[in-house]
């Protein structure tokens, strides 16, 4: 299966976050905590090289923890400051602000030294679509907070929400779309349902989702479907086989219901139950890339 993008938005996306980006501080960049490479976009490394950076790593509840403390010495070799959170249940949502305070630690200093004192640092938020940065604005924000009016010297009609003494976001969040040249990357972000699962075939998807499982989670198959690759009737080899995960689909419907009217399973349903189990968390707690190690 072919995994494409909508590369049409691509440049106006990235004018508008180029002449944004001249206003602030700081990126706060988010990303999906199951995929954090795949869900980022290299262009915003490129934009904001001389800008201070965090990295969230949102849905970190959804992740495997030892993959996120890997992830989080990554960004930080990276010279990033970086934090685990859930914007959706507030998790990690307090400590953004000393957060913000450490990646921002040169500029405070150099204001520090010019006689600048409490001048906010003003952030935008970027991210490619759906890795929760509205949730995570409007978490962060709050309904309270007051929009500070167009400031002198800034385009006309941006707008900052101050959201405390010590720190302004511009409410226009970057979004961009990824590249995907590596097919590998739009895989991951359908299977975290980044993309409409409508053009996409779940039957496929499924069955590379559960050979990935099958060699990294196997556990997960067992505890969710009582399922193990010997009895799911797989070939039993180090690697999880394409054969191995249709065994394994058909004997999630068997064991899920998904069954037609004598008794065939019903791979689509079948399918559609694997990616919402995955998706939720309810398969445990998993992540579909590492760091890659330096050579």
């Amino acid at each position: 299966m072919v995994y494409q993008w909508y590369p049409g938005h691509m440049t106006k996306a990235r004018r508008a976050m180029q002449e944004d980006i001249k206003l602030i501080d700081l990126i706060i960049e988010l990303v999906d905590a199951r995929c954090p490479q795949s869900s980022r976009n290299p262009d915003i490394d490129e934009m904001g090289k001389n800008k201070a950076r965090l990295i969230l790593l949102n849905k970190s509840d959804l992740s495997d923890p030892a993959a996120n403390r890997a992830w989080t010495a990554y960004f930080e070799s990276l010279g990033f400051a970086v934090l685990e959170i859930n914007a959706r249940s507030g998790a990690g949502m307090k400590a953004i602000q000393g957060k913000v305070q450490e990646a921002c630690r040169e500029k405070i200093e150099r204001d520090r030294k010019r006689g600048i004192l409490n001048r906010p640092v003003r952030a935008m938020v970027a991210g490619i679509p759906n890795v929760g940065k509205s949730t995570f604005i409007n978490s962060f924000a709050g309904k309270a907070c007051a929009k500070t009016g167009n400031k002198p010297g800034v385009t006309k009609g941006k707008q900052w929400i101050r959201l405390n003494k010590g720190l302004e976001l511009l409410d226009t969040p970057g979004i961009l779309w990824p590249k995907f040249e590596d097919q590998a990357v739009g895989e991951r972000l359908a299977l975290i349902g980044s993309m409409n699962d409508e053009i996409l075939n779940r039957e496929e998807m499924a069955l590379s989702l559960l050979v990935f499982i099958g060699e990294n989670y196997p556990e997960a198959l067992e505890k969710r479907y009582q399922l193990t690759l010997d009895t799911a009737g797989a070939d039993g080899d180090a690697q999880t086989s394409l054969h191995s995960a249709l065994a394994l689909l058909e004997a999630v419907c068997k064991s899920r219901g998904c069954l037609k009217k004598g008794g065939e399973p019903e791979y689509e349903k079948g399918a559609a139950l694997v990616l919402d189990d995955f998706r939720s968390g309810r398969l445990g707690r998993m992540t579909l890339e590492l760091p890659k190690k330096e050579a």
